[in-house]
């Protein structure tokens, strides 16, 4: 199954031109014939060609469906950018083919980069929903954010921290049903002060084994075991 990607397919009755291609151009797909797309909400809606125009292809509502077999995730993913983003990229297509509420870029101490094309990950995120036949794309946060009291303010749920100690406990040991914030720290960890803010606003400590990991396998195995958890 093909699926395509429209967030306003109540109002707008036409695929983008990069999927208006696709649709004619690639999949030769005919006046008439059924198409299904998804709007990044939870939506499932099959539709029928009415112009199979390659560059606008317009279609009408036939059949809608919602939360098609798929519940929204309560994973919330707050990790720095690596030195090479394309391990973050990565790292992005697979956590959301699993399974993510969204996608939290911060900024720590021992940061290295600090730039990132937000635009290029919304890519790789919808186009890992179509992939993995998924109905809701993870939001994508513009905004790297400051790991600081200021942040933590805003948190709802439960926080966990990636962090190795005596007190940190194997995250595949946590469950919860709740809204769960996972913080993964940079390729040169947390600071010593940041470890403080985070046990001091009462973080729960979580042990990812006993293997160093990259910051970007930590990530996603964090997700797959909350993900298994649940």
């Amino acid at each position: 199954m093909q699926l395509f990607f429209e967030p306003n397919v109540k109002t707008q009755n036409f695929l983008s031109l990069e999927d208006s291609k696709h649709c004619i151009k690639v999949l030769r797909k005919k006046k008439g014939e059924l198409i299904q797309i998804i709007d990044g909400k939870g939506g499932f809606y099959s539709c029928r060609i009415l112009d199979e125009n390659l560059n606008k292809c317009v279609f009408k509502i036939e059949k809608f469906e919602d939360n098609l077999n798929e519940k929204k995730s309560n994973i919330n993913l707050f990790i720095a950018p690596t030195k090479n983003i394309d391990r973050i990229e990565f790292m992005l297509e697979k956590i959301v083919e699993i399974g993510i509420s969204s996608l939290n870029l911060i900024e720590t101490e021992h940061s290295i980069n600090k730039n990132v094309k937000i635009n290029r990950l919304e890519k790789i995120a919808i186009s890992a929903i179509k992939q993995s036949l998924r109905t809701y794309l993870p939001f994508i946060n513009p905004e790297i954010q400051k790991f600081d009291q200021k942040l933590i303010s805003k948190l709802k749920g439960k926080n966990l921290f990636g962090h190795l100690s005596d007190s940190a406990i194997s995250i595949q040991d946590f469950k919860s049903s709740e809204e769960i914030n996972i913080f993964i720290g940079p390729e040169g960890d947390f600071s010593s002060k940041e470890v403080k803010l985070a046990i001091d606003n009462n973080f729960i400590q979580v042990s990812l084994g006993k293997s160093r990991l990259r910051t970007e396998t930590a990530g996603l195995y964090a997700v797959v075991i909350l993900n298994s958890n649940q």
